[in-house]
């Protein structure tokens, strides 16, 4: 009997034959599966205006918290990425500047119901390690429940106040990520305002790892109002586009072999009497049954199979880093 075309398997969410050429369509990314994403806010002294006073100032009306809305969106945005809808939320570099401040698990589903007034203690620094050891320490815990994959999103308006402390323990984290004691991790890290020193931001950011490769994406943007979208758009290129991958045919040979990035649709040759083929990505294998040959063969249907890529003006500035 043959292969029914509508056997699909996941990551794939469209295959199609094409007299020996596959043209696959990933549903996503498979990398993602059992993403846990937590949200890390500054807390700094240098935040007090934009989190907007509080108390019976507050109710005086006349300055809003220009971040509240912006945390509310992120969270349901990242929420949607997130194994079980649930995000670890705290602020940072709150107190001496060291400490963080940890406002709870939170669900996406109630974004629009959180208040985000801003730390109880505003940060006199923004020292940046002790997030990192939180995050890892969280993603440990995380992953004996079933993670597969970690992401903080990290946000700061101010200079970083220990950059060699960060590089140091970032390339302590990827040699446990290469050596599997630890997830896949990604760190995104959105600069809000002037007061950001982009040129620190690079040298954080650039560093390959051995085995892991970029740990590290950065953008910059230039008010508050643009930082949720901003960190969507971040985001979604972080972790829609794998690192690489590789497909095999039914008997363990290459096929081809994607190095730096695996396309949301990729095209390969099968040879003949191959029955299926298996996607490699990051040590995860997903083989997918090879359907009946389409005997339309349609230029436009394969451009009704690609998504269309389109990117929100944000009106950022700064790089992405992979």
């Amino acid at each position: 009997m043959s292969h029914k075309h509508e056997t699909i398997v996941k990551p794939f969410s469209d295959v199609h034959n094409k007299g020996g050429k596959i043209l696959a369509t990933l549903l996503h990314d498979p990398t993602i599966e059992g993403l846990d994403v937590a949200l890390y806010m500054d807390g700094s002294a240098s935040m007090e205006d934009e989190y907007g006073p509080r108390g019976i100032l507050a109710k005086l009306g006349g300055v809003r918290n220009q971040v509240e809305p912006q945390m509310r969106w992120m969270l349901e945005y990242l929420a949607t990425k997130d194994k079980d809808g649930v995000l670890r939320v705290a602020y940072w570099a709150t107190g001496d500047g060291s400490q963080i401040e940890v406002v709870g698990d939170l669900t996406g589903v109630q974004a629009k119901e959180y208040k985000f007034p801003g730390p109880q203690f505003y940060g006199k620094g923004t020292v940046m390690l002790p997030v990192l050891r939180d995050y890892v320490a969280h993603i440990r815990a995380q992953a004996e429940k079933g993670a597969k994959r970690g992401l903080a999103v990290i946000i700061t308006d101010s200079q970083i106040y220990d950059p060699d402390d960060i590089k140091a323990y970032s390339a302590q984290v990827a040699k446990e990520i290469a050596g599997g004691r630890l997830p896949r991790l990604n760190f995104v890290l959105v600069g809000v305002g002037e007061q950001i020193d982009e040129e620190q931001m690079e040298e954080i950011c650039h560093e390959e790892y051995p085995g892991v490769g970029h740990l590290w994406c950065h953008r910059i943007a230039d008010k508050m109002e643009e930082m949720a979208e901003l960190v969507a758009v971040l985001v979604d290129e972080t972790m829609t586009v794998a690192s690489g991958g590789t497909i095999y045919d039914d008997k363990g040979n290459v096929l081809k072999r994607y190095e730096s990035r695996l396309p949301a649709v990729f095209e390969f040759d099968i040879p003949p009497g191959c029955t299926s083929f298996t996607l490699e990505v990051n040590g995860q294998k997903f083989t997918q049954p090879i359907p009946e040959e389409d005997h339309h063969d349609d230029d436009d249907d394969d451009e009704d199979h690609k998504p269309q890529a389109t990117k929100p003006n944000t009106g950022n500035r700064g790089g992405h880093k992979h």
